[in-house]
């Protein structure tokens, strides 16, 4: 994969800090002089020398080839987007994002990898950049290749990629608006998080969409990135999400998992220069229950 930079500042840069400003990394930057190539003006670098304006900075990286351990999935995949650097797929419930001990064979990942292979491409580690629980369904960002991996990573860290899901909780809620401004943590190494005073920072936002019988549809935007965050902030309130088994939220409503689903995505694309944002509809156990 090959990338090319302009200086188009009045400032004269270090190379390395040149090519951190445009997401690459120490490790990167030391992959690129032992296994991949660059060029200042096309001219081979010599040493790490000083990038002035209008110097132009081309990269190629390696490829990213497979790896033996992650098998190749043919199974379906529902592309939303795609262009060279960016996968964005509606992810079904009940699909786990990355191989782990109890599946290695049909993971999101295993399927994207399928992907990438039919359609030819060079590049085959796909890096999940918004993961989602297993048993919650949507929108999910994929970088192709290693410098969008770096590139999302940075606004992930920095809570700059918005993410918003649709939720079915019990009961009603008071107020149509609220913010949970709740810390969440582990006790004791438990798989299930809880409120807790020593736990991370968290926040998420909710705003009621409609309220049914002793249920009501939520959307909710997560400003911070915690584990099962949203199920956890919800049964802090006493509102667990219809279907979630691990936080004691109503078994009996009509839907066999947890009614979260990530309808709306929006992030940056510095290689385009533009935001792009995306929307999934409801899926169908999902819609039976708000209709």
């Amino acid at each position: 994969m090959q990338f090319t930079f302009l200086n188009d500042k009045d400032e004269t840069y270090g190379l390395k800090k040149f090519l951190n400003n445009h997401g690459i990394s120490h490790r990167m930057y030391n992959e690129l002089k032992n296994s991949g190539e660059i060029l200042i003006n096309q001219r081979p670098l010599t040493s790490d020398g000083k990038i002035h304006p209008k110097d132009v900075v081309k990269v190629t990286f390696p490829d990213e080839g497979s790896d033996d351990n992650v098998p190749i999935s043919n199974n379906p995949l529902e592309v939303v987007y795609e262009d060279s650097n960016w996968l964005v797929v509606n992810k079904p419930a009940g699909l786990t994002s990355v191989p782990g001990p109890s599946n290695r064979d049909d993971t999101l990942v295993n399927r994207v990898k399928g992907y990438l292979k039919k359609h030819g491409s060079n590049d085959l580690k796909p890096h999940i950049i918004t993961r989602l629980d297993r048993f919650t369904s949507g929108l999910v960002l994929i970088a192709k290749h290693r410098l969008a991996n770096s590139l999302a990573n940075q606004q992930l860290a920095n809570h700059q990629i918005q993410k918003q899901y649709l939720a079915v909780i019990s009961g009603n809620l008071d107020n149509n608006h609220g913010i949970i401004d709740e810390p969440i943590g582990q006790v004791n190494n438990e798989f299930r998080r809880q409120v807790i005073p020593d736990g991370k920072p968290s926040v998420t936002e909710y705003w009621v969409q409609k309220n049914l019988n002793h249920k009501a549809l939520v959307k909710v935007e997560l400003h911070t990135g915690r584990t099962h965050q949203i199920r956890v902030h919800f049964t802090y309130l006493k509102h667990p999400l219809l279907g979630d088994q691990l936080y004691n939220g109503p078994l009996d409503k009509g839907i066999e998992r947890q009614a979260l689903h990530a309808y709306y995505l929006k992030f940056y694309d510095a290689f385009s220069n533009q935001y792009l944002a995306f929307k999934a509809a409801l899926p169908l156990d999902m819609q039976q229950i708000v209709e």
